[in-house]
């Protein structure tokens, strides 16, 4: 149980750190980030957009105390590298550009599976199932 807490915190540290640093760049509009942009069709206000998504994203992760936030924090991070690897692809971008975005994808997905019971939706949604059937009793 030692080793996956190990690993969770692990791998929630790198892809947080890895969010957070390109949010912050998003936010400023770092000229390396308006060119990606620019380079996959996308406006530059989305640099604002993404950049905010990133940070909050990360404040859900480490965070939140409510499981459907994390989750939907989870869910973002998903959608949002999924939608890099196709953009990367769509623009026939390098190797390391495309793959970027599947590296984090990986780091969430790890976070996300080995992620402690007390974060996970499930418990939630079951007591609340056992307060509902206590009450329609």
């Amino acid at each position: 149980m030692r080793q996956r807490s190990f690993w969770y915190w692990t791998l929630t540290a790198l892809a947080a750190l890895w969010l957070a640093g390109g949010g912050v760049l998003d936010l400023m509009r770092a000229p390396v980030v308006a060119a990606i942009l620019r380079r996959l069709g996308y406006p530059i206000y989305l640099c604002s957009i993404l950049g905010a998504c990133k940070i909050l994203a990360v404040a859900a992760i480490l965070r939140a105390r409510n499981p459907l936030l994390r989750e939907w924090a989870y869910a973002g991070i998903t959608f949002l590298t999924i939608g890099a690897f196709l953009s990367h692809l769509a623009v026939h971008d390098s190797v390391n550009a495309t793959a970027a975005p599947v590296t984090l994808l990986a780091l969430a997905v790890g976070s996300y599976l080995l992620r402690p019971a007390h974060y996970r939706l499930r418990a939630q949604t079951a007591t609340a199932t056992q307060d509902a059937a206590a009450f329609h009793a």
